[in-house]
């Protein structure tokens, strides 16, 4: 008997090394995710800035832009966040840190897979999925064809249809902005892309962003001053609004994602519209409404946080 039970232990073992290999190429774990900045080089050779913090559940950021960096959510959102989240902080492709594309691919489908891409290098089974702004579109796209790695997916401030960021963007720019005469912008036989190109420079000469994004100057000295290290290098900025890919209304892909989703959304966030996550039907949804305005980590901190420690509270036990 005991002869037999020492064979079964060594086939055991045997088994065990035999399979280890498979067990990390899937994507399993055998030792913790470790802090710090990993060298992360996608499939097509480019290199992608990451840097890991935090402990608890892993979390990959999805930042905004299109073009901005992760650096500025880290620093302001990062406090809330990483005692309860060991977060991923990654540029994306020809964004802060990360090197621009030689080819000029920035694509849908090729930033969704640097995504995957980062996953698998990490060795992670599955993450929570945090996007902010114009993330929201990359986050949702990876959601979707992805969903056996999503543990979860929060959505901040994220707008899923540009095409509605821009009406919104218009409608309440106008009513800020000061001009001789609206009607031309008001004028719907003109493509949306068209008044929204005519209203821009008058945004940006009166300091309209300011009052469509922030309640307070504070916050956006705040937002100010945490995008002072990026280095501005990027050229994805130039790309987003103007590829079809992030063009479509993603808002089509909601009710196929069955992960838990939290939808953080401003009440006076007038870029991506205070009304737009209703637009959004996933069916295991939850949200929660802040008054703020495009960016609710810098102006309630503190609400911000409850909602993702409720959130993470509900979220099923999986190990990753």
């Amino acid at each position: 008997m005991a002869r037999s039970s020492r064979h079964g232990y060594t086939y055991a073992l045997l088994l065990w090394t035999l399979l280890l290999p498979t067990f990390l190429l899937a994507g399993g774990r055998s030792t913790p995710l470790t802090n710090g900045t990993p060298t992360i080089t996608t499939s097509d050779g480019l290199k992608l800035y990451t840097k890991i913090s935090g402990q608890g559940i892993p979390c990959v950021f999805v930042h905004g832009g299109p073009g901005a960096w992760s650096g500025m959510p880290e620093a302001l959102a990062g406090p809330s966040l990483e005692d309860k989240l060991q977060m991923i902080w990654y540029d994306q492709r020809g964004s802060g840190r990360s090197a621009n594309d030689p080819n000029k691919n920035y694509s849908l489908d090729r930033m969704v897979l640097d995504m995957e891409e980062l996953r698998q290098q990490l060795g992670l089974d599955t993450w929570v999925v945090m996007a902010h702004s114009f993330g929201g579109t990359i986050a949702t796209e990876y959601a979707a064809r992805y969903p056996q790695h999503v543990r979860g997916l929060v959505l901040v401030n994220s707008t899923l249809s540009l095409h509605e960021a821009m009406k919104s963007t218009l409608t309440n720019g106008l009513n800020f902005v000061s001009l001789p005469d609206k009607a031309p912008y008001l004028d719907e036989s003109k493509p949306l892309d068209e008044r929204f190109g005519m209203l821009m420079p008058h945004l940006s000469e009166q300091n309209i962003w300011f009052k469509l994004q922030y309640q307070t100057e504070a916050g956006h000295q705040k937002v100010t001053e945490a995008d002072k290290g990026n280095p501005g290098t990027g050229e994805f900025g130039g790309y987003g609004f103007s590829l079809p890919d992030y063009r479509k209304d993603f808002t089509a892909l909601t009710p196929q994602i069955k992960a838990p989703v939290l939808i953080i959304t401003g009440a006076k966030d007038y870029c991506v519209g205070p009304d737009h996550y209703k637009m959004f039907r996933f069916p295991n949804q939850q949200i929660a409404q802040l008054q703020t305005g495009h960016v609710p980590f810098v102006e309630q901190p503190e609400a911000f946080r409850k909602a993702i420690l409720s959130y993470l509270k509900k979220l099923p036990r999986k190990s990753a």
